[in-house]
């Protein structure tokens, strides 16, 4: 069986959040991720492979084998890694409001959001908050930069302001001019909210944060301006989570 026209235009229009949102669809390619997507509770649509069986779901028929020539005319890759699923959305969750809880404000950058979700998944922080602007979870370079995370994280899209303003969580957010983040006791429930690549978080979500903290620079020339927003989520995770016993 080939992939037919349709599927090749329902594939292409799935790049772009619209059709995703229209459709209830994603994309995940390589075998790794969707191997990881097809074990989880994740429903899938369907599977388009050049090796039949590297895959299993509970209807056969959700499997389609495809010459490599057809693969990379569905694939956004330049060398397609054997496979490409396509995967219903999930309903829309619920937050949970406990924990140690990451919020983000107006994250652009796919990569940046993927890399963050997999650092949630490592710390086992259940729950990612998102302003209503944060770039889309479902976008293809998100998934592929998850590994597979965003099976095992609860993401919210919200008015973050608004999330923010009703919590009994006490936040944080990451500031040059904050408290050392070394020298500062840290809760084990919270809420950290991250910002933008550019700016940093929003005067609005500013104005209603309790806390900052700031990671200090140790080199003797200290010239750089700020750290990579996966990268101080990274180090901030950690000490929210180092006093905790595992």
């Amino acid at each position: 069986m080939s992939i037919s026209k349709n599927q090749t235009k329902l594939i292409n229009s799935l790049r772009q959040k619209k059709y995703r949102q229209e459709n209830g669809l994603f994309i995940a390619e390589g075998i790794k991720v969707v191997n990881e997507l097809l074990t989880s509770n994740l429903e899938v649509e369907k599977i388009f492979t050049t090796e039949l069986n590297a895959f299993t779901t509970d209807d056969s028929n959700k499997i389609v084998e495809i010459t490599e020539i057809e693969l990379k005319k569905i694939s956004a890759f330049k060398t397609p890694n054997k496979v490409l699923g396509i995967f219903k959305i999930p309903s829309k969750q619920e937050n949970i409001g406990q924990g140690l809880i990451l919020a983000l404000d107006t994250i652009n950058d796919p990569g940046n959001l993927g890399t963050i979700i997999r650092l949630c998944d490592w710390f086992g922080v259940q729950q990612l908050v998102c302003s209503k602007d944060t770039v889309d979870c479902y976008n293809q370079k998100v998934i592929q930069s998850t590994m597979g995370s965003i099976t095992r994280v609860n993401i919210v899209y919200t008015d973050l302001k608004n999330f923010l303003e009703n919590t009994e969580l006490p936040t944080f957010t990451a500031d040059m001019d904050g408290k050392n983040v070394y020298r500062t006791e840290l809760p084990k429930e919270a809420v950290l909210v991250m910002g933008n690549e550019a700016n940093g978080i929003s005067n609005e979500i500013n104005n209603v944060i309790q806390q900052k903290l700031t990671i200090p620079r140790f080199g003797e020339i200290q010239k750089t301006e700020s750290l990579n927003v996966a990268t101080a989520t990274a180090i901030l995770l950690s000490e929210f989570k180092r006093g905790i016993s595992v």
